[in-house]
């Protein structure tokens, strides 16, 4: 049977715990730390960074794993290419469980980025009202633009931040459409700033510029080695079973 490490903190992370832990396959879910309060789950689950290729080798090897899936942010690429490369060295089998990127509708207005820093570069000019959804890890980027005041969506209760004109909400996915529509109009948002994490939780804020008209500045994912992808955590149990 195997034994399965997961790299977590996403919906399909939790989903595919679930099946795991329902199979009664041997299993650990790992976090990678970055909020404050996660999800339990009902598998084993450790939490922070491995500490690098080597380490992470290290644990697979010590805890006799068999195959991982990769279930983390689509732009977690550091923990991503980290896995690619440890899974190689320790002859592990490895998979991403991915979702399927947004793609833009008609009413959108979308201007593409490559990463956080043409986006931050992209933001010169004259003051908005910025809605910056690109999680708590890359504010300090932005305060390379402090003319512009954001609306920050986290999580968690941020400490001390690095933006001088700020409003922030602490809330957690999913959100609805009609709720995001009415955030947007009570700050004034003139423009979304977002990466393309894809997904239905937090897509809510792209629908809702799109029937505000407000444009969005959109990041594209980091592009990763090739990696066996799926799309389901039925695909993810046939690949386990035929592995």
């Amino acid at each position: 049977m195997p034994n399965l490490l997961i790299l977590g903190g996403t919906t399909e992370a939790n989903a595919l715990a679930q099946a795991i832990a329902d199979l009664g396959m041997p299993a650990t879910y790992s976090y990678a730390g970055r909020v404050d309060k996660p999800r339990p789950q009902p598998l084993p689950v450790r939490v922070g960074g491995f500490g690098g290729i080597d380490r992470l080798v290290a644990y697979l090897h010590d805890n006799e794993i068999t195959h991982i899936v990769d279930a983390t942010h689509p732009f977690a690429a550091q923990m991503s290419r980290n896995a690619i490369e440890a899974s190689a060295v320790a002859q592990t089998k490895l998979a991403v469980l991915t979702r399927p990127a947004w793609a833009a509708q008609a009413g959108d207005d979308w201007r593409h980025v490559p990463d956080i820093g043409a986006a931050v570069a992209a933001l010169s000019g004259d003051p908005r009202r910025i809605f910056l959804a690109v999680g708590r890890m890359h504010l300090a980027d932005f305060a390379a633009q402090p003319q512009h005041h954001y609306l920050l969506r986290l999580v968690d209760a941020p400490g001390a931040l690095p933006l001088p004109n700020c409003d922030v909400v602490v809330d957690r996915g999913p959100f609805a459409e009609a709720d995001d529509r009415a955030l947007m109009q009570r700050h004034g948002i003139e423009l979304v700033v977002s990466k393309n994490a894809g997904g239905t939780g937090a897509r809510a804020k792209l629908d809702a510029a799109r029937s505000l008209g407000v444009p969005v500045l959109m990041i594209d994912r980091p592009v990763l080695p090739q990696r066996t992808e799926l799309a389901s955590v039925a695909q993810v149990l046939d690949w386990l079973d035929h592995s």
